[in-house]
């Protein structure tokens, strides 16, 4: 054994076992912290709209910017943690996480809430979930599916244990206090990100090219040095840094992808056009159950219900998908999901009583487990490993824009109209459209597929009688997966 390789396996020795399950642990904590607190907002409702004054799509600004900014973010995450590394950017996301919390306390506006609350701790959430997450792919290979499982958990706990806490503190201290609290609490993502202590990898396990400095831009640039032109020429300056841009764009947003691909084109539209309506009850089911006439504390352990049957039901969800029966038609298993969600809906239109909102969040947090458990394994489907991670990021961003201006445009009608069941109409809307596109789409790109290939046949077996054995066994991928990737949850 060469030297070089006896210093990989001395490297590596932590991957796996030992301080791992640790790193596990506070990747739990983590995504409890960060994914399940926007699910609290919803209570603090009603006491921002009359503190602030503000209307339904005013105050509904707030979650919105805090979840689209934390879908959103993630290019700018990955560029940062290639950067600096994961440890880095959890610590300073906490850090950004407690000072928008500590500043929103102090908010005399609606508008400096936005930025404070919403937009700094958004973009600190954004930054210690995501790089909690790509840190256990550097400490787990052979349990990596099994650290990825166990840490979502953490986000069912957060949305069943930050709605109880939140009304407790809100009865006792208001929500100034309240919040100034949360920024102590969300500190807590700096110890989590101590705890993620920089491992070095085995020689070879990092997908690298042999020069990294040699890239298509860089060879553009040589190839016009060489017929004489000045590394200082305006023209080619500018020219590089078109190129530089490009390569950036390409790398963390995939254009290119998006219009080549149809599958990935259909699914990346359906999903964005699905999370217009997919938050609206977490935004609005709190003040909907105040409004008629539901107790404040009940009224919160709604949520709680939504994130404690979630704890049980996504794993066992995961599973199910996971099975060979289902490869390659998890897509209809995520439009069957969130159809129900849709049609979950229409319970709370029949009526307001605390029983029948407890059977809605019962049926609908088991629809969101699957729509939870199966988005992003869906995306590994329709596009190649090695480009995942640039799909993602056009995936995320695309869908975060929608998550922003969902939530308040349907405020805005339950302003018009001063009727709340406006928000499960339009949210049954979008999942049952975004549904139904979903799968017909895949539907007839499959039918077309298989004429495509029926057609092809006779030319290209000319003889019946001949046969060719091809093994069953997928080939090898040409390359690795990203080493670094950035990942949300729903």
């Amino acid at each position: 054994m060469s030297q070089g390789e006896a210093a990989g396996r001395r490297t590596a020795k932590p991957q796996d076992h030992g301080w791992a399950w640790m790193v596990l642990l506070a990747a739990v904590v983590l995504q409890g912290l960060t994914l399940g607190f926007p699910c609290c907002i919803g209570v603090f409702f009603t006491d921002l709209q009359h503190e602030f004054q503000a209307s339904n799509s005013q105050t509904s600004w707030f979650p919105s910017i805090i979840v689209a900014v934390l879908h959103g973010g993630g290019p700018l995450c990955s560029i940062l943690v290639k950067r600096f590394g994961c440890r880095f950017v959890v610590m300073l996301g906490g850090l950004l996480s407690g000072l928008g919390m500590v500043s929103g306390s102090f908010c005399k506006s609606i508008s400096q809430l936005y930025l404070t609350a919403g937009l700094i701790t958004g973009l600190g959430s954004c930054f210690s979930f995501q790089a909690g997450v790509t840190v256990l792919g550097y400490y787990f290979v052979r349990w990596q599916t099994l650290a990825n499982a166990v840490a979502s958990t953490g986000v069912s706990l957060g949305f069943t244990l930050w709605p109880l806490l939140s009304q407790y503190l809100l009865e006792e201290m208001g929500w100034r206090n309240t919040f100034l609290i949360f920024g102590g609490i969300l500190l807590n993502c700096c110890v989590c990100g101590a705890i993620m202590r920089p491992i070095q990898l085995a020689s070879g396990s990092l997908p690298q090219s042999a020069n990294p400095e040699e890239e298509p831009g860089s060879r553009a640039e040589e190839a016009q040095l060489s017929n004489g032109a000045s590394p200082y020429h305006p023209m080619l300056q500018q020219s590089t840094r078109r190129t530089k841009c490009f390569q950036m764009l390409q790398k963390y947003l995939a254009f290119d992808i998006f219009c080549q691909n149809k599958r990935y084109q259909i699914y990346t539209i359906g999903v964005t056009w699905m999370m217009m309506g997919f938050a609206l009850p977490h935004v609005y089911l709190v003040p909907y159950a105040i409004h008629n006439g539901v107790e404040e504390h009940k009224a919160a352990l709604l949520i709680s219900v939504i994130g404690f049957i979630n704890i049980f039901i996504r794993p066992l969800t995961g599973l199910l998908s996971g099975h060979r029966v289902f490869t390659g038609r998890r897509i209809y298993l995520f439009s069957l999901a969130a159809f129900l969600c849709g049609l979950s809906n229409f319970i709370c239109v029949i009526s307001a009583e605390f029983s029948v909102l407890i059977l809605y969040c019962i049926i609908l947090s088991i629809a969101m487990s699957g729509v939870g458990s199966l988005v992003f394994q869906v995306l590994m489907d329709v596009v190649d490993m090695d480009r995942f991670s640039s799909a993602l990021g056009l995936f995320t961003v695309l869908e975060s824009i929608t998550h922003l201006i969902g939530p308040p445009l349907t405020g805005l009608l339950v302003d018009i109209t001063s009727d709340f069941h406006y928000v499960f109409y339009n949210s049954s809307f979008f999942l049952i459209s975004a549904a139904l596109f979903m799968g017909l789409s895949f539907c007839a790109l499959e039918k077309k597929t298989k004429l495509r290939e029926a057609s092809k046949a006779p030319l290209d077996n000319p003889s019946r009688y001949q046969y060719s054995e091809t093994s069953a066994e997928p080939k090898a991928e040409s390359q690795s997966p990203p080493a670094v990737e950035y990942v949300t949850s729903i």
